[in-house]
């Protein structure tokens, strides 16, 4: 909502491509034992040995993923990072490389881009991953972001959408549902903004809210925590379009029902209060909001005295015979099937 009403302007044309690239991706340092040749040549090279690779690509567009009135560039290339190492983490696999796209309009100067780059580079270092090319080009209508990211897993240790049994737990890490309501509260306070450009948001009651939206984690730790528990899930999934999508893609994957249990579904208070505020129901928002990006598991259900009580995961349900489909277990005990009703980028 703070804006520079003279910021230095340095255009990119004046640079050219591969002067661009140059200057962007000077600070990238290689981490890696299994990047052999990173950014400077027509591609990497890269050594797993024994290793299984495990790949994912995402893209980012401006007015459809985010929305630079409130989203700082440097916390986007960060975020653009972070959703990507997500899905490697889902697949109980270690993020090592990524590659990053850019498409940009000739409204960004260079110092936009340092911005974008500087978060990029904080991710890949928080996350350890070698940053070893990409692509940059110009756009007609915004700004275009699409990173690759390459991991590594022993092939015993990888996990899969499909391996869920009608017998298992349903275990998600963290709480749900945030970073929905923080875009909420950001979404308010830009149309509180258009109206009255001169006012400045208070955003001291909703810090958690907005950093789960902007500046959101992977859970690189939750491989680390399951192997000490001597946990391997049977399935596993990222949860960056809502709760209730998730839980469906596993259970058609898998072929099982699910019964999902509200009085079990973890909760920040910081989140409750918001929701009370806005007069939204907090458990549509917290099984239909995306971009938590935590990880949602089933494991067999001898493994519950491993996992119970540990406070960095919450068994949320249970997994069912296929045919007894997917439901909602309300706090009153009514089943309600459970609908997909998370984030659609396709959708109008």
């Amino acid at each position: 909502m703070i804006e520079d009403k003279n910021p230095q302007r340095t255009s990119i044309a004046q640079l050219g491509e591969f002067g661009l690239i140059d200057h962007l991706t000077k600070n990238f340092e290689i981490s890696q034992a299994s990047t052999l040749k990173g950014i400077g040549d027509d591609a990497a090279v890269l050594d797993f040995k024994d290793k299984k690779v495990v790949v994912s690509t995402d893209i980012m567009v401006e007015g459809v993923h985010f929305d630079l009135a409130y989203m700082p560039l440097k916390h986007l290339g960060y975020k653009a990072v972070v959703s990507n190492v997500s899905d490697i983490c889902a697949m109980n696999a270690k993020a090592t490389q990524i590659t990053v796209s850019v498409a940009v309009s000739n409204r960004f100067p260079l110092e936009a881009m340092e911005e974008l780059f500087h978060g990029i580079t904080l991710a890949a270092n928080e996350y350890k991953v070698d940053v070893i090319g990409g692509d940059t080009t110009s756009s007609q209508k915004g700004l275009i972001i699409s990173i690759t990211v390459l991991g590594e897993a022993d092939e015993e240790e990888i996990v899969y959408r499909n391996g869920a049994k009608s017998t298992d737990l349903l275990v998600v890490t963290g709480d749900i549902g945030a970073a929905y309501m923080g875009l909420q509260v950001l979404e308010r306070e830009k149309q509180v903004f258009q109206v009255n450009p001169n006012s400045q948001p208070d955003l001291e009651l909703y810090t958690y809210l907005i950093e789960r939206q902007l500046k959101p984690e992977a859970r690189k730790d939750v491989r680390t925590l399951l192997h000490a528990l001597e946990i391997k899930p049977t399935s596993m999934i990222d949860i960056s379009d809502g709760l209730s999508s998730e839980i469906i893609h596993l259970c058609k994957q898998s072929k099982v029902g699910c019964n999902l249990y509200e009085d079990k579904l973890p909760l920040d208070p910081q989140f409750i209060n918001v929701c009370e505020e806005f007069d939204i129901d907090s458990t549509t928002v917290a099984i239909n909001g995306g971009e938590d990006y935590e990880l949602l598991f089933t494991i067999p259900i001898d493994d519950f005295d491993k996992i119970k009580g540990n406070p960095n995961f919450s068994i949320i349900g249970h997994m069912t015979e296929e045919s007894e489909g997917i439901h909602l277990v309300t706090r009153a005990n009514t089943k309600i099937p459970l609908k997909a009703r998370g984030w659609n980028a396709l959708s109008d």
